[in-house]
């Protein structure tokens, strides 16, 4: 007779939140992980704004919460340093809006991740800050000056919808599609845009890591 088995390691499921169709195209049909997450992996298009995230979220969570479910807010943003390039990475420490502040959890575990998975990719750390609208010109300058390094629409939103429906890790990594050098509006943006689909493409592996590090004990 054969020994015992060990008992399967628990079942710990990621939900990854983004707002476009061209986001979750990014995200379903990149690269895939050698060794995959401890649960279930959904991508969920929520649509644009805080809005439309808290009910996405909430949506997908379910009526009990979900308990445990692994959130990551993903997809494109604006970057607000200057120096930043379309195609970098952002991990944030925290998410910010209007309705409160999401600190994120293990952002070092992330940034590891993507350096490997993202090779020759920059990836910036810190706030993250939510606008319900598209900001261009002095507003960007006034959210840096506040401390944040990178803004987008729906972030702030799925995190604090997903902590106050119980608690779970969750982080928000996303690729910076315009920075204060190469604005949307500016030639050039649809190589930037390129560029930033194509990291997208490339960070899943990265999200398997961060959620199976989770689960481990630590020291």
């Amino acid at each position: 007779m054969g020994g015992a088995q060990e008992p399967p390691g628990p079942v710990t499921p990621l939900l990854i939140a983004c707002a476009l169709g061209i986001e979750r195209f990014a995200l379903r049909t990149g690269r895939r992980s050698a060794v995959p997450g401890p649960g279930p992996v959904s991508i969920i298009r929520s649509g644009m704004g805080p809005r439309a995230a808290e009910s996405a979220v909430r949506r997908a969570l379910g009526p009990n919460g979900a308990g445990g479910t692994a959130v990551i807010a993903s997809g494109f943003c604006a970057g607000l340093e200057p120096g930043m390039h379309p195609g970098d990475l952002v991990v944030a420490e925290e998410t910010r809006d209007s309705g409160g502040t999401t600190v994120c959890t293990g952002t070092g575990l992330l940034v590891d991740a993507l350096v490997r998975a993202v090779p020759g990719r920059t990836v910036h750390t810190g706030p993250l800050t939510g606008s319900g609208h598209v900001v261009r010109g002095p507003e960007r300058a006034g959210l840096r000056a506040a401390g944040a390094i990178a803004v987008d629409m729906e972030s702030a939103a799925t995190l604090r919808t997903a902590v106050r429906t119980g608690p779970r890790p969750v982080a928000a990594v996303r690729v910076v599609v315009d920075a204060p050098e190469h604005e949307l509006v500016r030639i050039g943006t649809f190589r930037g845009g390129i560029s930033a689909f194509r990291v997208l493409r490339a960070v899943l592996p990265a999200f398997h890591e961060w959620h199976r590090s989770l689960l481990l004990p630590r020291r």
